[in-house]
């Protein structure tokens, strides 16, 4: 019943290249991505930049030598987030722009992202594509005299003023801003002045031993920043992870801004404001963001977990926002990539037009329990376990309204839904179920893990 093929662990995963430095992810490898990258797009000219990690310029330089080697001219940007990063390569004109970073992850970490010419980071296709150039060591090396060259030029200003002419903002917004030792340390306060904020910068030094906080900015890290801005009495609080594709923000009152609720609120103001439209977020995003932009008229797809299927969904799709629960939002009016900045710019604009406080903004949208369980089963089995789960949660749940297998297996019911995916990295299955209340959550991923649990075992025998 079930195959017990390994399956190879791919060297890309939903957010580039990522791994532990001089482990997972060395020097060598940098170069051979760098080779891959100008073998298989042919660039000519290729953009590179890099978070705050203390491991960034050793990657960025064997990244850089590898492109080099290709026969690609590289500009290197230092350090700027990949928004950035991802804007200016299209905005330059320039075939490729690549990312030293691992966004939110632990300083240990370090990874690799790719966008192609339009700003979208790289496909699965195209992923595959450079993986498979890696193992077969089929590198085009240039000529010497065809080598590339390398230029270092910082060209954010270019981002800098495409915020300020973009947004205006009326308030006189009195703010805290986190940028945690991470890559918007310079350029967010340096935003949120020109558009005439009255600012407080905390962590808002570069560190890649990110010793202030999680470069994940969650509820437990920001604590910090909540009391700062309860005691302060400020309008808002905003942090932003390692490279400033995620934002979390806290309300005026030192409260978490929910990220699902924050989601849904803006999701649902963006469709407003553009008299209807679709929505792109993951399969595990909360049903408040159907509830929100449905009644605004619009709809919402949902993709596999990873910014990367996000962007290709906003783009595909024209849709009017995109974004994940963890802070990642991306606004097709200006580029495909996650924006921190730029959403939280975007968001105070929001509130402006509402007059609202940020509280009173999410407060709209309903609250939903969510429920969380993992199962340990084997690699070689996972993936079979979660596709013969599908068929039989059918059974478990025979009124459910929607079926879908995008990422892993999820059933929509009456009142929740239920999400059964193998885990990307460790030998688990996650289940996650949402409930109207926590008693329904609670119900239905009972159901899911006893029905799960018991495929596992049979597996054994």
């Amino acid at each position: 019943m079930f195959g017990e093929k390994r399956l190879r662990s791919k060297l890309f995963g939903s957010s580039g290249v990522r791994g532990l430095v001089n482990v997972d992810l060395t020097p060598i490898l940098a170069a051979k991505i760098g080779l891959a990258v100008v073998t298989f797009s042919k660039a000519k000219k290729v953009l590179a930049a890099r978070d705050t990690r203390v491991s960034g310029l050793m990657l960025e330089n064997a990244l850089v030598s590898g492109l080099l080697a290709a026969g690609a001219n590289v500009t290197c940007s230092d350090v700027v987030p990949t928004p950035v990063l991802a804007f200016l390569t299209k905005k330059l004109n320039a075939d490729a722009g690549v990312m030293i970073t691992a966004s939110h992850n632990p300083p240990e970490y370090n990874g690799i992202k790719i966008f192609d010419n339009d700003g979208l980071a790289y496909d699965e296709e195209s992923q595959n594509k450079i993986e498979r150039i890696i193992d077969r060591g089929s590198f085009s090396l240039a000529e010497w005299r065809n080598i590339g060259q390398a230029t270092c030029t910082d060209e954010s200003s270019l981002y800098f003023e495409m915020m300020a002419k973009s947004v205006k903002l009326e308030k006189k917004w009195h703010l805290v801003v986190d940028p945690g030792c991470g890559a918007t340390y310079s350029l967010a306060p340096a935003v949120f002045k020109k558009l005439g904020c009255r600012l407080l910068a905390v962590n808002a030094q570069p560190d890649g031993f990110f010793p202030a906080r999680s470069s994940e900015p969650n509820p437990d890290s920001l604590k910090p920043l909540a009391k700062i801005v309860k005691r302060l009495g400020v309008d808002m609080g905003i942090a932003y992870d390692g490279d400033g594709d995620r934002v979390a923000f806290i309300d005026e009152k030192g409260n978490f801004a929910d990220f699902d609720r924050s989601l849904a609120a803006y999701a649902a103001r963006v469709v407003k404001k553009n008299g209807g439209g679709t929505v792109a977020t993951n399969v595990e995003a909360s049903m408040c963001v159907e509830k929100m932009v449905e009644a605004q008229g619009g709809r919402v797809i949902r993709t596999k977990v990873g910014d990367i299927y996000i962007s290709e969904a906003v783009k595909r799709h024209t849709t009017v926002f995109g974004g994940e629960p963890c802070g990642a939002w991306i606004h097709p009016k200006f580029h495909y990539c996650p924006d921190g900045i730029l959403s939280s710019i975007l968001l105070l604009k929001a509130l402006e037009d509402e007059g609202k406080r940020l509280s009173e903004f999410i407060a709209e949208t309903p609250q939903y329990a969510t429920v969380r369980e993992n199962i340990h089963c084997s690699n070689e089995i996972k993936h079979a376990v979660v596709e013969e789960a599908g068929e039989d949660l059918k059974t478990v749940f025979p009124s459910y309204k929607e079926f879908s297998t995008v990422d892993g297996v999820r059933l929509t019911i009456r009142n929740g839904w239920i999400l059964v995916r193998a885990s990307g990295t460790e030998p688990v299955i996650r289940l996650t179920a949402e409930g109207e209340t926590l008693r329904a959550a609670k119900n239905i991923v009972g159901k899911g893990v006893a029905l799960v649990r018991k495929l596992v075992k049979e597996s054994r025998k």
